[in-house]
Parts: structure tokens; sequence; C-alpha cells
């Protein structure tokens, strides 16, 4: 709880990954990749209650063992390549009691590298600026305001038109991206929009070193390395 908010976390791991089956249970550093994002939010000092949503027994099974409590299976229309995100949070949500809960956080499997604190962060950000929704971000590795199109004639434009082109990156806008990290949004205001980027939606910024979202084994190579070097190996 904060400031009186009662807060529930998801972390949503559906059982059908096609690039890298198993991905959601496969060993990482010494754990489960799930398990990184179960450890960091049971360490959290704001968050009341934490799930873990899936429609695979196999996943349940690590995750209760992992300490994570599985109150129901997801049904498996929301487990399909093409279900929105929001979808199986909101199913949380209303599966546990839709007066239950103040806000909801989720967690994704695929983000080892996120610590406690950038979640406790991004949560007391967000209910501190008293806003409905704030999402973790990083700086974008390239600015968009150097990139180009090219035609079938390998003519180039500017992705974003400008009046003179900058040379110097400090004189850019600062550009961040969604980094899948954490997603924190007040419950009935998540219910009634359906989507996390709205014009009320603000960023919570990440550094990059933490901000991986693991899709392939060279990924999983990278994250060990990465927890290898901060110490963090289980």
């Amino acid at each position: 709880m904060y400031k009186g908010r009662r807060i529930l976390a998801t972390i949503n791991a559906r059982g059908g990954s096609k690039g890298l089956p198993g991905k959601n249970i496969r060993d990482l550093g010494g754990l489960p990749l799930i398990a990184w994002s179960i450890r960091e939010g049971r360490r959290s000092a704001f968050i009341d209650r934490l799930i873990v949503s899936s429609d695979d027994e196999g996943i349940l099974a690590v995750a209760r063992a992992h300490g994570a409590e599985t109150p129901f299976v997801r049904p498996a229309e929301l487990a399909q390549d093409d279900t929105p995100g929001v979808d199986p949070v909101l199913h949380a949500v209303a599966a546990l009691g839709p007066e239950a809960f103040d806000y909801v956080v989720l967690l994704q499997p695929t983000s080892p590298l996120r610590t406690v604190e950038d979640i406790d962060g991004c949560i007391a950000a967000c209910l501190d600026e008293a806003g409905p929704c704030m999402i973790s971000v990083s700086e974008a590795e390239k600015s968009p305001y150097y990139m180009f199109t090219m035609d079938a004639g390998k003519r180039m434009a500017p992705v974003i038109p400008q009046e003179r082109f900058h040379t110097r990156r400090q004189d850019l806008p600062q550009v961040v991206t969604p980094n899948g990290a954490v997603y924190v949004a007040d419950c009935a205001w998540l219910a009634r929009t359906r989507s996390y980027l709205t014009p009320e939606t603000r960023a919570y910024l990440m550094p990059r070193e933490r901000s991986l979202d693991v899709d392939s084994l060279l990924d999983f190579e990278i994250c060990e390395l990465m927890l290898r070097k901060a110490g963090r190996l289980a």
C-alpha cells in the first residue's frame, strides 16, 4: 500500500512462446526467467498482492515455487498471439474483485534486470504526481531525428521533418521508448481506457542497462552477463 492506495501486481506469462519455447521458465543465471520478476516484486514496499497470470500449468507451478500467488488459470482466449496486453491485466483485476485494489502494476517476466527500486520508484512517482498511469521508459538508443526513409529510387527523406539538420545530439529533444519493465495504472482508469498509452500517461525513466527485454537466446546471454557484472546472480 502507498498513500492509502491498495496495489495489485500481476506478472503475465503465457505458455505459447513461439520464438523461444519455454522462455518464461528457462534458466537465467540460476533462476527461471519469471522468478527474477517475482523476486523483485515480492521485495516491494508498496505492493499488497503479487500474482502470476498464466494459461500454462508448468509456469504456474514454477511461479508458486518462487513465492507468487496463482489464484486462477488464465482463460485460453486471453492467451493468444493477438491478445492485447492489457486484457489479461483487466481480467486479473476483475477476477480478484474490481473494488479490491486501487492501482494495478504489470511486471512483464521478460524484464529480469529491473529492480525493486525501479518498481517502487515508478509506483511512488505515479501516485505522488496523482496521475492515472505511468510506464517505465529508457532513453532511445538512436534518435529518430537522425533517421530517414528511403524510396524505390534510394532517395532519402527525414522521418521527422526539420527546418535544419541538427548535428549535435544534445541539441535534440530527449527521446525515450517504453522498455516494458513496469506499468502502473489506476484500475478504474485502465478499465475505461483499455490502454496504457494515452495523453495522460507519464514516463518513468530507467537506465538502459536495466531495460533489456528478453526475446532471444542472445538476450539471455546478455542478461546473464549483466547480472554477473552487477553481482546479482542467484
